[in-house]
C-alpha cells in the first residue's frame, strides 16, 4: 500500500486497572496496541495498564487523525471522549 493511501486511526484505551482513558492516533492500530500491551507505548500507558481498546475510528490522513486526537484530549472534547469510550466498551 502506498503511504498516501494509508488509513490512520484515532483510538481510545481504557485502563483495566483503574479505568483511566488514553487517546492516541496511529497508522498501524495492531502494532500500536501491541506496543501499549508490551509497555512500549509511552510513559502514561506504561504505568497505567493493562489496557483495553474501547473505541477506534479511521481517518483518511494523518492531519485529520491528529486534529481529532487533539479535540478528544481537549476540555471541549471531554464529554465526547467519555461517550465514545462508554459506547465502545
Amino acid at each position: 500500500m502506498d503511504k498516501r493511501e494509508s488509513v490512520f486511526y484515532v483510538y481510545i484505551l481504557r485502563s483495566i486497572r483503574n479505568g483511566k482513558l488514553y487517546v492516541g492516533q496511529t497508522d498501524n492500530l495492531d502494532r500500536r496496541l501491541s506496543e501499549h500491551k508490551e509497555g512500549r507505548g509511552g510513559r502514561f500507558t506504561r504505568y497505567q495498564g493493562p489496557w483495553k481498546l474501547v473505541y477506534s475510528e479511521p481517518h483518511a490522513n494523518r492531519v485529520s487523525a491528529i486534529e481529532r486526537e487533539r479535540f478528544l484530549k481537549s476540555i471541549e472534547g471531554f464529554h465526547e471522549k467519555k461517550r465514545l469510550s462508554n459506547n465502545g466498551a
